[in-house]
């Protein structure tokens, strides 16, 4: 029922996950419901659009970026991910951005403003990261997962360009019966970025 709280639990490849708060959200974009879950160690949320139960929705699996999202940053592409994403959720009518709450590729913000200091001394991304102790992507996407799992979807046209998603979402029991590439185009100043995630890290960058 619109305007109370739901709280709800399945579990979902060893994920005992929670829906806490789902709400009405109106943006720039269209009206969407926005929802809150955990599994009791990460959070996440999401944001549904329309009628999920026919053909496959459209998924984006979006990873938190405080510079990009926020601040407009072109040091990265997440911003502007992150925008078609949700237009192009809105063209289709209907769709699913799920944001993980895993800034910096899972090493979080200040560490990530840290590798940014390296970036500028002439290391890439992945450098940067190992340079702080770090894998060059801690990231995982069990919880993001479980979360299409526990919605109820069998099948989903995820919106990504790295295979890794497209990995977690298969082990969690939904299919993805299409890879929709998010491509934006390069900025100066995004270009070493980019090509680091395609020729490092194997992202789908044609």
């Amino acid at each position: 029922m619109k305007g109370t709280r739901r709280f709800m639990s399945q579990t979902f490849q060893s994920h005992a996950v929670r829906q806490v708060a789902e709400a009405d959200f109106p943006s720039r974009f269209g009206h969407f419901r926005i929802c809150g879950f955990t599994d009791g160690v990460e959070e996440s949320v999401v944001l549904k659009m329309g009628d999920l139960t026919g053909e496959p929705p459209l998924v984006r699996i979006h990873s938190q970026c405080l510079t990009g999202d926020v601040f407009h940053s072109l040091r990265c592409d997440c911003r502007a991910q992150l925008e078609l994403a949700l237009q192009s959720i809105a063209d289709a009518g209907a769709g699913i951005l799920l944001y993980e709450n895993q800034e910096g590729r899972g090493i979080g913000l200040l560490n990530k403003l840290r590798a940014y200091e390296l970036q500028d001394q002439g290391a890439d991304t992945v450098e940067a990261n190992e340079q702080l102790g770090f894998e060059a992507d801690l990231r995982g996407y069990a919880l993001a997962g479980a979360i299409l799992a526990f919605m109820g979807l069998r099948a989903v046209r995820l919106m990504s360009n790295n295979p890794e998603k497209i990995q977690a979402v298969e082990r969690a029991g939904v299919a993805v019966t299409e890879r929709v590439p998010c491509i934006v185009a390069p900025v100066e100043s995004s270009e070493d970025y980019m090509r680091t995630k395609k020729e490092k890290l194997g992202h789908l960058l044609g």
